[in-house]
This record gives structure tokens, C-alpha cells and sequence, in this order.
């Protein structure tokens, strides 16, 4: 330590950056590395400022708690780490110095002669993986939020139009009568799966690396169960290796995004489709619209648009970070630039989801010309067949077929299904089969009421109101355990992360 006070903080300085990229190395780095790895792995790092602090206070008062680091040492080293902590204006990483560890060691070196201890036991890698997993998890709650916000909205949605018909669309083609509830609450299911998902990828990465070495350990006791506490881990990571080098991390995670926003995407892809002229089922928002620069009549579904990009541009970085994953165990280019990328993601994920939850609570519905089109389409067709096997005890292949043959004739005739009559239907059967139905006039016509075809789909899943509303309850119940899930976990590492840097102020202090 004598050796070390003796020196000034320009001295250690410029030592520490030397020792950034290794004291086995003759001479610093080259222009060219610096301007391209250099410049975009700290670039990329800075995301992760927050976490990589937490880590290196957890890593210092564990070790001195333990004995490990002298009490001076400690004293020193954890003051500039809470000065640093603070993000002061005066720390300005620059690629020359190497990364975001080396760029903070060599702003710690400057100010304190305890730098040496901060690197005891552990690779710069481990600061920087158990940072990006601090980050990680945080930005995944906040990605559970948004969700569960947009399932709010999509429940309160679905409730108001519970019983506004519409007919629900396959290949774009008027398919059976639904609800515009109905439909809306169609997508809250894969949301909620989603939220199972981001459930069991947080708990893998509420996991610690912390102290890990960089393949099997350090003969420096790190006291992991105890740095992971610090942290507001659950635990810590079985295995040494495993938590430095393991790829599959980023991957799960560029993979929850990118199913949730699949998810998403689609309730979008089908809003650009019903917002259109042709479709008038819905109009957008104007906050959630872009006028065209050109075409004074256009409001485009900007918002919609920016829903599918989003997706799409995720979805290739999932793929991307697949590839990357492809290497030797032991190699850093698998993560290099997943510490960018996947909170990014993360962020961009979050927007999305914000932005899908506005959409939905501000968007206009057609009801009137919904309905219209449901009475003058044929979409309940399939009930009408269904209804002859149930009245008269025909095999439904065959009422099938009669059915269809009335639509084809309705259509060349130019008459909606509301019009036709049951001789309508008799004749069909007189032409498939050669001879006519016995079914009533008032069966007939119940078959073709949208509203009475609604109102017997009362099975689970089925758009009948009392069903829609019984899927709406236990839908809110889940998001409410989902939000009390996200709660207890935010309250719970901001507790830890607080009680860390106040035992570190307290022990820089020197008090006990």
C-alpha cells in the first residue's frame, strides 16, 4: 500500500489505463481498434452504468465486511465508488481508455490509491455481466407494466363493446358473427401468457454472477450468497463458468420481446386493416395519427406503422443474437453486443406496448356500420347449417352443402342473407339432395339472426355476453396478480440496492 499512496493520481492514471488492456501488452491499443471495438462496446455499455456500480460497491463491502480488503483500502475505494455512483460530470468515458470498467477504474485511480483491491478475485467481465443483469431485470419489469396496462385497456375495451356486433374476419373474409368485444378479448390471453413468460425469464435473471472469477472462482473468498443478497438477487448462479460465459440469457430475452410484440403486432396489423376506407370499422386517434405532406385527405395509421417496424426490427435482432450466440464457450463476441441490444429492446419493447394501450383506449369503433354489414353478409351461414343438423338430424357435410349452394345463389341474385326466405333454403335443398327440409320458419329465421347466433355461443370461450364477461373477470384477476407480482419484485430490489449504498456510505465513513 506504501508503494501505492507514494503515487500520484495522474501516476495511477495512466497505469490503469495501460493495465486496461493488460499488462502482458508491450503498448496501448491501435487507432483502429479504439475507433471501432473500443468506441462501440463502451458506446454500448453506457446503458449499464447504473448496474456495473451496484456490482463493484457489492464486490467492495463484501470484501471488506469479510477481511479481505483493509479497512483504509475500503474506506478509500468505496468513497470514490459513491462519488462515482452519482454519475458526476466530470466522468466523460472515452474509447482510448478501453470500456465502461476500465474507463471507471481509471476515473476511480485518479482519486483513490485503493484502486488495485477493486479487481480482486474478479475479471472485468464479471462487473460488467452482473451489471447487465441489475439492468436487465429492471427493464423487464418495466416491460411487465406496460403490459399489463395494455391488458387493462384491452379489458375495459372489450367490456364497453361486449355487445356490439360485427362480423369476425379469416382471410380477410367475413368468417362467423361475433362481438367487437369478443374479438378484443381474444388478444388479452396471449397477453397474459406473455406475462407468464416474462415471469420465468425474470427469475433467471434475477440470478447472480457476482463473484464468479471468470471460469471456476477465485482463491480470493467472494462470499457470492452474500454478494447476491447486496444485490437483491434471488440467488446466485449454480456454476462459476456458467455465470460468466452463459449466451442463452440475451437470447431468452430478445425472444420474450419479440413473442409479446408478435402479439401485439397482430391486434395492430388487423386495426390498419379495419382502419382503412374499404374496412371503416375503426379510425384511430388523431395523437395516434400522421398527416401526409402531400395528399391533404389522408390520416395515416402512423402509430400502427410504427407497431410493425418495431416488431420487425426486433425480430431480426433475435435472429441476430442466435448467430452471435454461435461460438467457442469461452468467447466474449456473443454478448459483445447483446449489452446494448437486448435493453434497447427492452426500452423499445416498453414503448411499444405504451403505445398499443393508447391506441386501444382511444380508438373509435363503427358500431353501427359493424352491424349493417353483419345483417347484410352472410357470416351466419355456418349457424344455419349447424341449426339443420341439430332440427332435423342431417349429417352437417351435408347441410354444408346446401348452405353453401343458397349463398351462391343469394350472391348471383344480389340478395343479402337477411332477405332470404326458408323456400330460399328448401330450393337449395331440392337441388343437393332432391328433396326439401323439414324445418320450421322460426328456426330458420333464428339461424339467421346474428344477435340469437351470439347469444347461444355461451360455452367457455364463446361470445355470448355472460361468457365474454366471465373471461374479462378472470383476465382483470390476473393482471392484478401480475401487478402485485411486479410490485413485490420492484419494491424489493429497490430496498436492496438502497441498503447497499447506505451500509457502503456507512463503512466509508468508517463506521461499522
Amino acid at each position: 500500500m506504501t508503494g501505492m499512496t507514494e503515487q500520484s493520481g495522474e501516476e495511477r492514471l495512466a497505469e490503469v489505463s495501460v493495465l486496461g488492456v493488460g499488462s502482458r501488452l508491450a503498448s496501448g491499443p491501435a487507432a483502429e481498434l479504439v475507433e471501432t471495438a473500443f468506441a462501440r462496446e463502451l458506446t454500448d455499455q453506457l446503458a449499464l452504468f447504473r448496474g456495473m456500480s451496484l456490482a463493484d460497491v457489492a464486490h467492495t463491502v463484501t470484501l471488506m465486511q469479510t477481511g479481505i480488503i483493509p479497512h483504509d483500502a475500503g474506506t478509500s475505494l468505496l468513497a470514490a465508488l459513491l462519488a462515482l455512483h452519482e454519475q458526476p460530470p466530470n466522468f466523460v468515458p472515452v474509447p482510448q481508455n478501453g470500456d465502461l470498467y476500465t474507463n471507471r477504474e481509471a476515473w476511480l485511480a485518479a482519486r483513490t490509491p485503493a484502486i488495485g483491491w477493486l479487481g480482486a478475485g474478479r475479471a472485468r467481465r464479471e462487473s460488467t455481466t452482473t451489471g447487465f443483469r441489475l439492468t436487465s431485470r429492471s427493464l423487464i419489469l418495466a416491460f411487465a407494466n406496460a403490459l399489463i396496462t395494455t391488458g387493462n385497456a384491452l379489458i375495459e375495451r372489450a367490456g364497453e363493446f361486449r355487445d356490439a356486433l360485427m362480423a369476425d374476419y379469416t382471410y380477410l373474409q367475413p368468417a362467423q358473427p361475433t362481438t367487437f368485444g369478443h374479438y378484443l378479448s381474444g388478444f388479452i390471453y396471449p397477453l397474459l401468457r406473455d406475462l407468464e413468460r416474462l415471469q420465468a425469464l425474470y427469475a433467471r435473471t434475477n440470478q447472480s454472477p457476482a463473484g464468479c472469477g471468470s471460469v471456476n472462482g477465485s482463491r480470493i473468498p467472494q462470499h457470492r450468497t452474500c454478494q447476491a443478497a447486496l444485490l437483491g438477487f434471488s440467488e446466485a448462479i449454480p456454476h462459476a463458468r456458467d455465470a460468466m460465459w452463459q449466451p442463452d440469457g440475451p437470447v431468452e430475452i430478445l425472444s420474450v420481446i419479440v413473442m409479446a410484440l408478435v402479439n401485439l403486432d397482430r391486434l395492430a396489423e388487423d386495426l390498419q386493416i379495419f382502419a382503412t376506407s374499404e374496412f371503416n370499422l375503426i379510425e384511430l386517434a388523431d395523437g395516434h395519427s400522421r398527416a401526409s405532406v402531400i395528399m391533404p385527405q389522408k390520416k395515416n395509421p402512423y402509430a400502427l406503422n410504427y407497431v410493425r417496424g418495431a416488431t420487425n426490427s426486433l425480430s431480426g435482432l433475435l435472429t441476430s443474437s442466435v448467430a452471435a450466440s454461435r461460438t467457442p464457450s469461452g468467447q466474449i463476441d456473443n454478448r459483445l453486443f447483446a449489452y446494448g441490444d437486448v435493453p434497447r429492446a427492452l426500452e423499445i419493447a416498453t414503448g411499444v406496448a405504451t403505445l398499443m394501450s393508447g391506441v386501444v383506449s382511444a380508438l373509435r369503433f363503427n358500431a353501427t356500420l359493424a352491424a349493417s354489414r353483419l345483417l347484410d353478409g352472410f357470416a351466419a351461414a355456418t349457424d344455419l347449417a349447424e341449426t339443420i343438423t341439430l332440427e332435423t338430424g342431417l349429417d352437417f357435410r351435408s347441410a354444408h352443402r346446401i348452405v353453401g349452394r343458397l349463398v351462391r345463389d343469394a350472391v348471383q341474385a344480389g340478395h343479402p342473407m337477411r332477405d332470404l326466405t326458408l323456400a330460399d333454403l328448401d330450393a337449395a335443398a331440392q337441388t343437393v339432395l332432391g328433396h326439401t327440409l323439414a324445418l320450421s320458419v322460426h328456426a330458420f329465421k333464428q339461424a339467421c339472426d346474428p344477435a340469437f347466433a351470439i347469444a347461444a355461443r355461451q360455452d367457455i370461450g364463446g361470445a355470448a355476453p355472460a361468457s365474454i364477461t366471465s373471461m374479462l373477470s378472470v383476465c382483470q384477476d390476473a393482471l392484478s396478480r401480475n401487478r402485485q407480482w411486479s410490485q413485490s419484485e420492484r419494491e424489493h430490489i429497490t430496498a436492496a440496492e438502497e441498503t447497499l449504498v447506505l451500509t457502503a456510505q456507512k463503512l466509508a465513513r468508517g463506521e461499522s
